[in-house]
């Protein structure tokens, strides 16, 4: 090989291993009688090319099994007696291992060594816009984004596949834009598969005029029998000129004839791999207009035609897919293949399972338009809305769904793992409140030296240990509201403490009452709060005006762990799934707005999805709070 040969192989040498055996081949044969590529000493084409190579796993992989016994003898020889090269590789391999090591956190492993990441990285999400995002969808698009744009200094492109318009608008499209904005992805590209409708039109002629694709008018039930049972259609060998009439003349313009046809790919009768068996790769649709092309198209491209082909085309390297398409990735491949396309390499993952939750959006699409759920957004729903509007923090999600990793092993999951995972985030900034249930609250009359005869307001810390959050005021009276289920434990003369304000001694009770209308306390503030075994919530009913509140709570939607494919899903709906309880909220309540967190003392944390001043005028004003799971009961 002559100098000018051996210079841009440098950047020939990280292209995939078939590309690249030709130039071993050449370079072995080049090797035959020397030690260095270039000269008598290590100089710069044998320092770019041994990197260039040392960069590339397939070749290292290939080099030092020595069946290329030149080209094994110079590499390992540059690797033994130049260290002086190594610094570069160790300190890139390190560099490499550190990105991924900020989401391993929780001992999940980010080192997939992506194939030719060297040069350069483009990851795609896919989403298709007939439903909102879920977290399923949500783990596609973090671990895409982790790979574009952390582990790797690459891009992340957004493909909305918009190729059945039947199932398809435009809120789920701005929909889908939003949740991304929201979790703090930001596609370096957003593109649409009808951006390409007619490149795909294109590539299907090809394989129409190549002899890789035929019309098939078989009815449906026929056709999944055959695919079945590895029967080849009657249509299977149609001439290529009927093909392209039927494909260019009569699905096209959607006549009589083009309706009963669809397109399918010539790939195999009876593949043990059903997904290989002449798959559907274009059928017609004339009912419903696409909500981006109008009636320009009476025809579509089927997913996986356009994935392969629309991945390709558009420049991605690396395409993420969970394990349930790996049964489609040598039909992916055959396209690719076929077609002659620029590789693109593919990595599957375990998509996220949780128990009494399914993720297909044909059934949540269900639930929605029958009215047991009040829409995509729903508290109960496994949305990316849903779980935000339940009081999922996006921190808290992203973290928690980084940490699964991008393992192949797919598992089934608790909730409460998920939900404990907000709690850390939350916990530290949410500010305390009161709430009191309005139903048979008891009024306390506070009696002794220390009771106030007026109401008295002071100003206290809104979270115990983080003066960050601010203040509010508290009022202190002699007339208090308690909770009935707290005033029928308590006994005459029994000691306990008023949270935020002191001991006391119940006074004039009868427990024995169905329910308790009043009793008094006899205030002890010199007491012992560590000494009492009850520690009770209260509000002031002088002094203040009290907030009226929603306190609402929620359960799985089904009462099965895992749905089967068989299960009917009616058959395991929960039947009641959400209670909601009025209450008395404290005065400073009334500045909470819409999204807020809170914690309510002795109740747990919520998420306010009205403030008072959320309501339209001539509405009744109110807070609405959605109780927030902790992970300690798991979902409810």
């Amino acid at each position: 090989m002559k100098l000018d040969e051996l210079k841009p192989l440098e950047a020939l040498l990280t292209a995939d291993f078939r590309q690249i055996e030709p130039r071993l081949q050449a370079l072995d044969k080049h090797l035959i009688l020397r030690t260095y590529l270039d000269g008598y000493t290590l100089g710069d084409i044998d320092t770019k090319i041994w990197l260039a190579l040392r960069g590339n796993r397939a070749a290292v992989s290939f080099i030092k099994r020595g069946s290329l016994a030149n080209l094994a003898r110079w590499f390992n020889y540059i690797e033994e007696n130049h260290p002086e090269i190594q610094a570069e590789v160790k300190a890139k391999d390190a560099a490499a291992k550190a990105k991924v090591a900020a989401a391993s956190k929780a001992g999940a492993s980010y080192a997939l060594a992506l194939q030719n990441a060297d040069q350069g990285v483009v990851t795609r999400f896919l989403p298709e816009p007939s439903g909102y995002l879920h977290i399923g969808h949500a783990k596609a698009a973090l671990l895409s984004d982790y790979f574009a744009h952390q582990a790797y200094k690459g891009q992340l492109r957004l493909r909305l596949d918009d190729t059945n318009p039947s199932k398809e608008k435009q809120e789920y499209q701005d929909a889908i834009i939003e949740d991304l904005a929201l979790m703090g992805i930001k596609p370096d590209t957003v593109t649409y598969t009808s951006d390409y409708f007619d490149y795909l039109y294109d590539m299907c002629v090809r394989m129409i005029k190549e002899g890789h694709a035929y019309a098939d008018d078989t009815d449906q039930e026929t056709m999944r029998d055959e695919r079945w049972k590895g029967i080849a259609s009657a249509r299977r060998d149609r001439s290529i000129e009927e093909n392209l009439r039927i494909f260019t003349e009569e699905m096209k313009n959607g006549t009589e004839e083009g309706l009963k046809n669809c397109i399918r790919a010539k790939l195999s009768v009876d593949n043990p791999n059903k997904a290989l068996r002449d798959p559907v790769i274009y059928r017609c649709n004339i009912e419903t207009p696409h909500h981006r092309t109008g009636t320009k198209w009476k025809m579509y491209p089927m997913y996986d035609f356009a994935c392969p082909v629309v991945d390709s085309h558009e420049g991605v390297t690396h395409a993420l897919r969970s394990t349930e398409y790996t049964d489609r990735n040598p039909q992916y491949q055959w396209f690719i293949d076929t077609l002659k396309l620029r590789q693109v390499y593919m990595w599957d993952f375990a998509r996220m399972n949780f128990i009494r939750t399914f993720l297909s959006k044909r059934k949540l699409a269900k639930l929605v338009d029958t009215g047991k759920v009040w829409g995509w957004d729903d508290p109960r729903m496994p949305t990316i809305r849903g779980v935000r509007r339940r009081g999922m923090g996006i921190p808290a999600l992203r973290d928690f769904i980084l940490k699964q990793g991008p393992s192949r092993n797919v598992v089934t999951m608790d909730w409460t793992n998920f939900w404990a995972s907000n709690k850390k985030e939350i916990d530290p900034i949410a500010p305390r409140h009161t709430a009191i249930a309005k139903k048979d609250a008891v009024k306390v009359i506070v009696k002794g030296a220390d009771a106030p005869a007026e109401p008295v307001k002071q100003e206290k810390p809104k979270h115990p240990k983080n003066k960050e959050v601010g203040t509010k005021q508290v009022t202190f009276a002699n007339e208090l509201i308690m909770d009935q289920a707290d005033a029928k434990s308590f006994k005459d003369g029994e000691e306990i403490t008023i949270m935020g304000w002191g001991n006391g001694f119940v006074r004039n009770i009868d427990s024995s009452a169905e329910v308790i209308p009043t009793f008094e306390i006899d205030l002890n503030l010199a007491g012992d709060v560590k000494s009492t075994e009850k520690k009770v919530t209260w509000l002031a009913s002088k002094g203040q005006t009290l907030v009226p509140a929603e306190l609402w709570d929620f359960d799985y939607l089904i009462t099965k762990d895992v749905l089967q494919e068989e299960d009917n899903m009616e058959d395991f709906l929960n039947p009641v799934t959400e209670t909601m309880e009025e209450a008395w909220c404290d005065e400073a309540s009334a500045t909470l707005k819409k999204d807020d967190i809170i914690q309510l003392e002795r109740r747990g944390y919520y998420r306010v999805d009205k403030g008072l001043n959320d309501w339209k005028e001539g509405e009744e004003k109110k807070l609405v709070l959605f109780c927030i799971p902790t992970g300690k009961t798991g979902s409810k």
